[in-house]
């Protein structure tokens, strides 16, 4: 990491996440912005190993749950923002740094709604649940397909899971 983008006292940062490169805005206790930097993946923990712990606002999405408990166990208070909360607060045309701005100054606002950062077991459970009702609804849709096929014969299977099992192989 380079001096030019080493931590400088900030009361919040906010960070725009991307799939490699993260744009970082520091803004002191007025608001004002103090350091502007972008990092990539690799180098973006090492950068706040080195800040003061502090508050550091994030959009919540994809990856935002991984990069929050990190900067949770550097002692960091991590916010993370739903999109559409951060959006009033750009000023002027989207850009990455533009959007981080935003993002640290929204995590400021005493009558922000933070999502929750979830532990690990907390992600995994989540994740479990919803490939489960992709897979539930994945097998509704087929079921309901096949009932369609076989009304096209005129045969009229009963409704559910448990009862297409049963009479499924009897009209085969």
């Amino acid at each position: 990491m380079s001096l030019r983008n080493a931590p400088r006292p900030a009361a919040v940062y906010g960070v725009d996440i991307g799939k490699n490169i993260f744009h970082v805005v520091g803004l002191d206790s007025g608001g004002e912005p103090v350091q502007r930097a972008r990092f990539r993946r690799d180098t973006l923990l090492q950068f706040f190993e080195r800040a003061a712990p502090t508050i550091v606002g994030m959009e919540s999405c994809a990856g935002s749950q991984w990069i929050a408990r990190r900067l949770q166990a550097l002692g960091h208070k991590v916010r993370l923002i739903p999109a559409q909360f951060v959006k009033p607060y750009v000023k002027s045309n989207k850009s990455d740094i533009i959007d981080a701005e935003a993002i640290a100054e929204a995590a400021t606002r005493p009558t922000m709604r933070f999502a929750a950062v979830k532990s690990e077991e907390q992600a995994d459970l989540q994740a479990l649940h919803r490939v489960r009702d992709q897979m539930i609804g994945t097998r509704t849709r087929l079921i309901n397909q096949m009932r369609a096929f076989c009304l096209e014969y005129g045969v009229a299977l009963r409704q559910g899971a448990g009862l297409f099992k049963l009479d499924l192989p009897l009209v085969l």
